[in-house]
């Protein structure tokens, strides 16, 4: 039932990603800036944050779903204490600084650790998860910002430690985010006044901390119109002065809290900034470059929420699994016919174990996809800067971005449903938890850039911008994995994967042409292209990982011998029923037309 201890973790899988398919012993822990790390440390580091994490993190799952936000007269959001309780647990325990460098008080864990700990903390509780943002702001002023602004807030951000919020979106906007109207006057120095509204503003105000630090994009006077004209600046909640104390309430205030679907226990709120009491704030880097600062942020919030997609998924397909073995419901279809046939646990009929394996993949498969997408984050931050080979990682790791986030908030969308078909009536019922897990993660496909722009971005920002270059040696990659040496028992995967592969590259191949006709085309089809090859690469991904445990049976324990089989029979599962439906995308891109476009508006 949904209680406090609803999260199911698959610490045994990360590991298997992190130290068998990955081999981070090898490639990451112990060089360059990870030489104080070892894989003991991160093995005691991801066991205690799953510790928190199922209970801690996870007690307030439920409360921050049925209790409301509140907001006071102060413009002040009221949180559950229940939250609060949870937020303390994870602050207490230093947890805001894994991901951060040592030289800013961090632990120093690569990309790889600390995204697999948040996987576990936001499948937990993803609400509290956003209120967890400070130290990425943190981070960002460490970045961009002056030596003045770094002096200023980043310590006192990670000690107290204090909330951020990005604020981007404004009500007439929406996703454009060059139409924003927030202006800025210039007072002195880096001090600058703005002005205006904004909508959509994840925990732009909560009770837990005593200070929230804003990141705002706002139009500087006389600046040109469109996203090159914004800049970025600091907002504190309240002022804080150059000694780094706080100082008085600053003009940025709440005005309203969205009422929603999910996630209700994450204040989204509509702020303004301005009116009776003027917001101040500092420019950031002294610099008007809004735009691509604020990509500092879009980027580490898009990887972040298509790993909590893809933990949100792996928990309600666990939650499922252990449902199926203990309810006991009508006889195994073979002995229907038979006198007073035996009945049996639901995970013996057929359609059952179809919806649990198609879930069963495709979380492995998306944890693979993102924490190869860390990985490669670990090998960037190695590589030494401006090389030949920090560049190729870093355009893959690009490449790979809007399928983090866009397939997997996508896909998840799609199959939480079958986690809660595999409890029935039961599953519709808030006394287990999967119904909340579908409520809470739709919101995935829609913010921090729609499933469409991280499409568009896919196809236009990471292909054509570099003429194909990236894609075309990670289909390469892919090639050789199906084409070389490997275990019989997964050549038939290998060659759906060659196919599939084939399959990818007719897709991209009859868009070019079409593109030459009208751009409308990659419009019409850029989801489908997204979703094509985010499975073929979560499938190569799953036969390589295949391949490893198939590898490691022969000397397994007992203990270990299902978690290996069952990564070979994900892997032929995807490969047998996910692959051929390749063949039926690349049919229709191959013939479609623009008949939709022609059509009047009044036909719809």
């Amino acid at each position: 039932m949904a209680s406090e201890q609803h999260y199911k973790s698959n610490l045994r899988d990360i590991h298997f990603n992190l130290f068998e398919f990955l081999r981070i012993q090898d490639t990451t822990l112990g060089q360059g800036c990870y030489d104080h790390v070892d894989r003991a440390t991160v093995v005691q580091a991801l066991g205690t944050m799953e510790r928190i994490s199922v209970n801690e993190m996870a007690a307030s799952f439920v409360p921050s779903d049925r209790i409301p936000l509140v907001l006071l007269a102060d413009g002040t959001v009221q949180i559950p204490e229940a939250m609060k309780k949870s937020l303390k647990a994870y602050w207490d325990g230093d947890w805001h600084r894994m991901s951060l460098p040592l030289e800013m008080g961090g632990f120093g864990m690569p990309p790889s650790v600390s995204w697999a700990s948040f996987e576990m903390a936001s499948g937990a509780n993803p609400a509290a998860c956003f209120y967890m943002f400070g130290a990425t702001v943190a981070w960002v002023i460490e970045t961009l910002g002056t030596e003045s602004q770094k002096k200023r807030f980043v310590a006192q951000m990670l000690d107290a430690p204090w909330g951020g919020s990005m604020a981007l979106t404004e009500a007439e906007a929406g996703s454009d985010v060059g139409a924003g109207r927030t202006s800025a006057k210039h007072l002195e120095g880096d001090v600058w006044e703005l002005e205006g509204g904004k909508r959509f503003i994840t925990n732009g105000d909560f009770d837990a901390v005593e200070n929230i630090v804003h990141l705002v994009l706002a139009r500087p006077e006389g600046a040109a119109s469109g996203t090159k004209g914004l800049s970025m600046f600091i907002v504190p909640k309240f002022w804080v002065g150059e000694d780094g104390k706080l100082g008085e309430r600053n003009g940025v205030n709440c005005t309203a809290i969205e009422k929603k679907m999910g996630i209700k226990g994450s204040a989204t709120c509509e702020m303004v900034f301005g009116g009776d009491v003027p917001a101040r704030g500092l420019l950031v880097g002294n610099v008007h470059n809004g735009i691509r600062q604020m990509f500092h942020l879009i980027e580490h919030a898009r990887m972040g929420v298509g790993i909590k997609s893809m933990a949100t998924l792996s928990t309600g397909y666990l939650n499922a699994l252990a449902y199926t073995k203990e309810r006991i419901q009508g006889p195994d279809l073979l002995d229907a016919l038979k006198k007073d046939p035996v009945k049996v646990a639901i995970i013996a009929h057929p359609d059952v174990r179809r919806m649990l394996m198609l879930q069963k993949s495709y979380a492995e498969g998306m944890r693979a996809l993102c924490m190869y997408a860390a990985w490669l984050q670990d090998k960037f931050r190695l590589a030494t800067p401006g090389s030949a080979e920090a560049k190729a990682i870093d355009k893959q790791n690009d490449l790979l971005l809007p399928m983090v986030k866009g397939f997997c908030s996508d896909k998840a969308a799609e199959l939480l449903p079958l986690s809660l078909q595999c409890l029935g009536g039961s599953g519709y019922c808030q006394d287990f938890p999967i119904e909340q897990y579908v409520r809470d993660q739709k919101i995935d496909s829609l913010y921090e850039g729609t499933t469409h722009i991280q499409a568009l971005d896919l196809i236009f920002r990471k292909i054509a911008k570099d003429g194909g270059q990236t894609l075309r040696a990670l289909m390469g990659e892919i090639r050789q994995t199906a084409e070389g040496p490997g275990s019989d028992a997964l050549a038939d995967a290998r060659g759906a994967l060659l196919r599939a592969a084939g399959d990818v590259e007719g897709i991209f191949g009859a868009m070019m042409g079409k593109m030459q006709e009208s751009l409308y085309h990659v419009a019409l089809h850029a989801n489908a292209i997204l979703s094509a090859l985010s499975e073929v690469i979560v499938g190569w991904l799953l036969i390589r990982q295949a391949q490893v445990a198939h590898d490691a049976l022969e000397g397994a324990s007992e203990s270990d011998r299902p978690f290996y089989e069952g990564k070979v029979a994900a892997a032929q599962f995807f490969a047998h029923e996910v692959f051929p439906g390749l063949t039926l995308t690349r049919k229709k891109v191959e013939k479609s037309d623009l008949a939709i476009m022609k059509l009047s508006v009044e036909a719809f």
